[in-house]
């Protein structure tokens, strides 16, 4: 599980029925230097994730990727390659320390 930005959200015209009902939104990855920083950047490749979660734009999330993704639609066969799994309310970092 990775942690992602919401940058926005993806409309499909026509629709594909698998995804009908459904919210795909763009995600920025967060590295880890841009975490600690506390800055607000993501700083990785973006992609599309299906969001049931009702994420808005700016908000972090943690989200699934490969075939663990689809898993939530099981026993269906959602073409899903990323999927939103919590929206993140708080994140807190401890330095590590070396001995």
């Amino acid at each position: 599980m990775r942690l992602g930005i919401v940058r926005g959200h993806v409309t499909l015209n026509p629709a594909v029925a698998t995804y009908r009902g459904r919210t795909l939104v763009v995600l920025e990855p967060v590295t880890m230097e841009n975490l600690r920083a506390s800055n607000g950047l993501g700083g990785g490749k973006s992609l599309v994730a299906v969001d049931e979660l009702g994420a808005a734009n700016g908000q972090m999330v943690a989200f699934t990727e490969g075939r663990e993704a689809a898993n939530p639609f099981w026993p269906d066969a959602v073409p899903v390659d990323a999927y939103c799994a919590l929206i993140v309310d708080s994140i807190d970092i401890h330095a590590k320390t070396v001995s």
